[in-house]
């Protein structure tokens, strides 16, 4: 696995700093998008997203105050999936179901040890395939045929 990106706004940027450290601690190497000094989430989350779709990360994490907005903005990039879980469960699935490649938190919503517990679910779970995989191709169709229209 590649570098995991991150990134903030202003509000999520003491948990992803948190968050940061402890995959840095755990031997991830992470890329820091920045805490969206001056920028909103959407900014943060649009260049994050990207980057994702352009094959330089595998894996990002980003971090709002809800992580609602930050998945929002995500998902409107062609070709990501990004998820907010705050419980193992959600996050494990996330990956094993629905091939999420961005995991968003809020730092309103998480406490930054609970937060730690739901990245490591995320991290340690791969896309199972198997029925989800069917589902997952129809997202992938869906994706495509708004892209196509609006291009």
């Amino acid at each position: 696995m590649g570098p995991i990106a991150v990134g903030a706004d202003v509000a999520g940027a003491p948990l992803k700093e948190h968050l940061a450290a402890y995959l840095r601690q755990r031997g991830y190497q992470v890329r820091d998008y920045g805490n969206g000094d001056g920028l909103d989430y959407p900014d943060v989350a649009a260049e994050v997203a990207a980057a994702v779709a352009q094959g330089e990360h595998d894996r990002a994490l980003l971090v709002c105050g809800t992580g609602l907005g930050m998945a929002i903005t995500a998902n409107k990039v062609p070709g990501v999936r990004a998820a907010t879980a705050h419980d193992p469960y959600s996050a494990e699935r996330a990956r094993k179901s629905n091939d999420a490649q961005v995991l968003t938190m809020g730092a309103r919503v998480i406490a930054p040890e609970a937060a730690e517990k739901v990245l490591d679910h995320w991290l340690a779970s791969e896309f199972e395939g198997g029925p989800s995989a069917a589902k997952v191709d129809k997202v992938r169709r869906v994706d495509a045929r708004y892209r196509a229209a609006s291009g």
